[in-house]
């Protein structure tokens, strides 16, 4: 039987390679197709071209992860099953689940590549990927500009008209600053302005009402120079930041966010859960694709591999469906990154089921 492991262990993992080699390239040059008038646009420089398109291969691998894998796994199976390789080994002796224990190491070695993978290196790369596409395609800042309101700690809010990230400015600039529920001081500037030199913040036409009891101070000047207890790009940080830290990053970056109160928490938090459910999917996965392709059915290969197209775009399209629920509503992000993974592993113990039979 060690011989048949190695044998399934082997051509799972080569199978997957060779299917990542595959779409990779074609990926890339359906990319270059679509984007080639706007790298001219753009003049956008060749050894920046290259760069991206390094990026871009580990975000579509990423993105493309689940339906690479699937099809793989159905691919050789069913070639296994079609050269009814599948009843020699079953008809052996070996049980239905013996059999299956050589896709699983295998899907075990897939899991943590993608593992260490998601956690430290896509997040780089998802960096570079992401502002490329701000800079030379999309033409807009990747973050929200005008109208910001952020929760700076527990006590302290800001709020500015509109935010100029490329000068490192913002107008009508307020803070408030409470102590409980009581408002201890409010802080107002026409403009505000970071200078780089002197690592400090600019406020024009500043002024400050304090509150003691029944008691209010105002303080009025044409300008102010100071320091806060935020940095200037805490007033619109980027939409896709949490998508590019690595492991430890992401989990100290969640917790400011938690202290600062944030409203977009949710979708870092679904961004954390999905660095843990991607390599988890490798083994559901694998045991729906084992189910389907192991035995000979009407319609040979191509039917188990529509099957596995389709089934792989509804993952997908699961995933993408409750990533906007968490970012449009109050849903959980824990569940929108595990309830797919539930929802299919139902499916992947029916199917093993029916397939034992």
């Amino acid at each position: 039987m060690k011989l048949i492991d190695f044998y399934i262990i082997k051509r799972y993992i080569g199978t997957f390679l060779v299917m990542i080699l595959l779409f990779i390239p074609i990926g890339i040059m359906v990319d270059v197709a679509e984007k080639i008038d706007k790298f001219k646009e753009n003049e956008v420089p060749l050894l920046v071209i290259m760069e991206y398109y390094i990026d871009f291969t580990w975000y579509f691998a990423n993105l493309l992860f689940p339906i690479f894998l699937f099809l793989s796994v159905i691919w050789f199976t069913s070639k296994l099953a079609n050269n009814t390789e599948v009843i020699a080994i079953l008809s052996s002796g070996i049980s239905f689940f013996r059999y299956l224990k050589p896709f699983l190491f295998a899907a075990s070695f897939i899991a943590v590549f993608a593992f260490f993978a998601g956690m430290y290196v896509v997040p780089k790369s998802n960096l570079g990927f992401n502002d490329f596409r701000y800079k030379y395609l999309v033409k807009k800042e990747a973050r929200n500009t005008s109208q910001v309101f952020q929760q700076i700690n527990e006590d302290e809010f800001i709020y500015v008209n509109d935010y100029d990230p490329i000068r490192k400015r913002a107008t009508n600039f307020t803070l408030e600053h409470f102590n409980g529920n009581i408002l201890e001081f409010k802080i107002h500037a026409e403009r505000i302005r970071w200078i780089d030199k002197d690592s400090l913040f600019r406020l024009s036409n500043y002024s400050k009402r304090s509150f003691l009891g029944d008691q209010e101070f105002y303080e009025k000047i044409s300008r102010k120079d100071t320091v806060f207890d935020f940095e200037i790009n805490d007033l619109a940080p980027v939409n896709y930041l949490a998508e590019t830290l690595t492991f430890s990053e992401l989990n100290n970056f969640i917790q400011e966010e938690k202290d600062r109160g944030s409203i977009l928490i949710n979708n870092h938090l679904l961004v954390r859960h999905k660095r843990w459910s991607i390599p988890i999917s490798a083994f559901i996965l694998t045991l729906i694709a084992v189910a389907v392709a192991s035995f000979k059915r009407r319609g040979g290969m191509g039917v188990n591999l529509a099957f596995g197209i389709s089934l792989g775009f509804l993952f997908i399209f699961f995933d993408k469906i409750f990533g906007v629920l968490v970012s449009k509503s109050t849903f959980s992000p824990f569940l929108a990154a595990w309830l797919p993974l539930a929802i299919f592993g139902v499916l992947a113990f029916f199917l093993l089921r029916h397939a034992k039979r």
